[in-house]
């Protein structure tokens, strides 16, 4: 962004000019996804480790869990991705109209994201593949099986949060462009959310083979 086009959005009071203001808000974000990057790769680490310990418990497990839903979904975050992508660079060319077809996109991958987790999720109630003590599914000779499902929802839950969290930033940028915010000069917020789907991508791409494939 050049410092002359920048001169075109109203800086906020507490920031002392304008390229402040977008360093700063591009710093927060890149802070929050470190943040981010730490907790989930904790996560899967914890994960391998589950996996070093129980062996046969992810053996058992992973056969509960149908890896043709969770390559759907894998295909559902990529091409959110690819639309989100899009939108950040037709904002960079303020057309509004492809800012929000592709926004729109995003939003339609994502729901489709969350409707195949809830069809995974309402399998595994029926089947009593619950996570913790609620865990009393049959068919099992590994005595560790509750640990691969405890895992599962935990991590595919805290995921799917944030599936969540990322589209209520493609709405929020939306409600932007329809107000005809995004310029040549201005597109922060929708680089932004951007970034923050392809932290989401990012974790889903390791998720998917451990959980899915790996056992």
């Amino acid at each position: 962004m050049a410092a002359t086009a920048l001169q075109e959005h109203e800086v906020a009071h507490h920031f002392d000019d304008l390229e402040q203001e977008f360093d700063s808000h591009k710093l927060g974000m890149w802070l929050f996804v470190a943040s981010e990057i730490m907790m989930f790769g904790a996560l899967i680490v914890g994960g391998l480790f589950l996996l070093y310990l129980h062996p046969d418990a992810f053996a058992q497990g992973r056969p509960r869990l149908d890896w043709r839903l969770g390559a759907l979904n894998t295909f559902f975050l990529l091409t959110g991705g690819f639309t989100m992508a899009r939108a950040a660079a037709f904002a960079q060319k303020s057309d509004q109209r492809k800012i929000q077809q592709n926004l729109v996109l995003s939003l339609l991958f994502g729901f489709g994201f969350l409707v195949v987790k809830t069809i995974e999720y309402k399998a595994k109630f029926h089947h009593g593949l619950l996570p913790g003590p609620a865990f009393h599914g049959e068919g099992f000779t590994s005595l560790h099986a509750h640990v691969f499902f405890g895992y599962y929802f935990v991590s595919t839950g805290l995921h799917a949060l944030h599936v969540l969290i990322g589209m209520g930033l493609m709405v929020w940028c939306l409600i932007l462009s329809r107000k005809v915010k995004f310029t040549r000069s201005y597109y922060t917020p929708i680089e932004l959310a951007g970034i923050y789907w392809a932290l989401v991508d990012l974790v889903w791409l390791f998720l998917f083979p451990l959980l899915y494939l790996v056992g």
